[in-house]
């Protein structure tokens, strides 16, 4: 599993908008930097991610912000609301944090927070936590996402070397939703386009009719959570691979919010450990 702890996985940052790129119609980049980054530190993985906090609007909070102390004086439904995100670039030199969020117009609550943030505002969040890295002894890598793991995949394989071997399936919703990834692994990276299908319903006939390279594949599964489970099913047991050879995350489940899903997710992380697919 990727949700492995980190040294700084609980350190509370506070971030200020240093600019915002529109990295495809429905991709929106926001950078992060200014002093409260000082103590930040990543890189150790490539799915580093970050917990965003969203004080509600009606609650007092205290000065300075303290989560700890909210958590413990402040009833449970006035906590700030957070959003877990992966972190697609950490510069320690320019000290420029950025992070991708998939943009549906109104719909949710980080999305169009990075839609209409402006430079100079500020939001704090905690981490980074994470656990995957390309492994270096592997002969191949296989990557599998959609749009939520696109940041860590594209991450992953621009830190890979140049003579590693990779294979990237990428489901999007269109063309217009693909990104150009700059790597100096011998990666053949696939863009799939969902259309009207089901979220996941093209990964699976990829992965499923995929010859696979000889020699040990590590293998990242990250997305949705059903066709997470469903292609790891797979992975495991038509494939045979082992549990070390998977990194496999259910980063959000359709018909839930995050919310919803981290309240069923250590059940889902139990289940999938050797449940067939749903």
């Amino acid at each position: 599993m990727s949700d492995k702890p980190t040294p700084n996985r609980s350190r509370l940052h506070r971030g200020r908008v240093l600019r915002v790129e529109w990295v495809t119609p429905h991709m929106v980049r926001v950078v992060l930097g200014g002093e409260g980054l000082q103590g930040f530190t990543a890189g150790q993985y490539t799915d580093h991610y970050v917990k965003l906090i969203f004080p509600l609007e009606d609650v007092q909070y205290p000065e300075p912000f303290d989560i700890a102390a909210i958590r413990r004086d402040f009833p449970q439904d006035q906590w700030p609301k957070t959003r877990t995100y992966t972190v697609r670039r950490w510069d320690p030199d320019a000290v420029e944090l950025s992070v991708d969020f998939v943009y549906h117009g109104e719909r949710g609550l980080a999305g169009p927070w990075a839609a209409k943030v402006k430079p100079g505002e500020e939001i704090y969040f905690i981490g980074p936590g994470g656990g995957y890295s390309p492994r270096a002894e592997a002969d191949w890598h296989l990557l599998i996402g959609d749009e939520s793991a696109l940041p860590a995949m594209g991450a992953s394989l621009e830190a890979m070397p140049s003579g590693a071997v990779a294979k990237a399936f990428i489901e999007v919703s269109g063309p217009e939703e693909e990104q150009e990834i700059q790597t100096p692994a011998d990666a053949e990276i696939i863009w799939l386009h969902r259309g009207e299908r089901q979220i996941g319903d093209s990964l699976q006939e990829a992965v499923f009719s995929l010859e696979f390279p000889t020699g040990t594949v590590h293998a990242f599964v990250h997305g949705e959570a059903h066709f997470v489970k469903s292609i790891r099913h797979h992975l495991r047991i038509e494939r045979g691979l082992t549990r070390d050879q998977l990194s496999i995350s259910g980063y959000w489940r359709r018909g839930a919010d995050e919310d919803g899903w981290q309240s069923s997710k250590s059940e889902w992380n139990r289940d999938v450990e050797d449940a067939p697919p749903a």
